[in-house]
């Protein structure tokens, strides 16, 4: 039996990255259905698996419950964008800055690789490779800051991060941004961070703003 459950915890745990890979990434546009009996058929696994996945998807913030009908991928509003830019600013700020105090060799060696990563796939136009890779950027920077809590508390809204990278139209534009943070953080130049990264941020809510303006004007 402790087989069948950690086979069925697996399924789960593939299925939940698939779909949050599909919403982030845009392949589930916002306000799709999901429909557990088409989407267990998809991934070839049963409807129990695809609804533990939708509920954990809830928690993360990308997905809506509706009681007695389908769950659909959660359209943002500005207002959530906006309430969102204000939580990370001060989150990220703070973990970029932990990060360049706190940093060693080998972490730097580990952020720069996503750095590279990100600006290559965005070059060649690979648009979810460069995606995947600056929300890394992010993720490895809040493992350099070496604070357990404030991981924790990025850990609650990391989807909706990566979702928000999604919305971003230049990618090396994108990756750019990066480069800066990435030299300041190797430089230990913690206040060059306390002013690049809030406008780092900025960038991407104005960014996924714009989409909201333009997928409003197009219905």
């Amino acid at each position: 039996m402790a087989g069948v459950g950690t086979a069925g915890e697996l399924e789960s745990v593939r299925v939940t990255r698939v779909l949050r890979d599909d919403i982030v990434l845009g392949r589930r546009a916002p306000g799709s259905r999901l429909i557990e009996r088409d989407i267990a058929a998809e991934l070839n696994v049963s409807r129990l698996p695809v609804r533990e996945a939708i509920r954990t998807l809830v928690g993360e913030g990308v997905v809506v419950a509706r009681p007695r009908t389908w769950a659909v991928v959660r359209e943002f509003t500005r207002r959530d964008i906006q309430d969102f830019g204000e939580v990370r600013e001060a989150i990220e700020t703070l973990l970029f800055v932990f990060a360049a105090e706190r940093h060693t060799e080998e972490g730097i060696a580990r952020l720069r690789a996503a750095y590279e990563r990100e600006l290559a796939a965005a070059v060649a136009g690979d648009t979810e490779a460069a995606r995947i890779a600056a929300a890394e950027f992010h993720e490895i920077s809040a493992e350099l800051a070496g604070n357990e809590m404030l991981g924790e508390l990025i850990a609650v809204f990391v989807t909706r991060l990566r979702w928000l990278f999604g919305q971003h139209d230049d990618l090396v534009a994108m990756a750019e941004e990066h480069r800066l943070i990435l030299e300041a953080v190797e430089a230990r130049d913690t206040d060059t961070l306390r002013v690049i990264v809030p406008r780092h941020l900025a960038s991407g809510q104005q960014a996924a703003e714009r989409r909201l303006t333009h997928q409003a004007s197009s219905t």
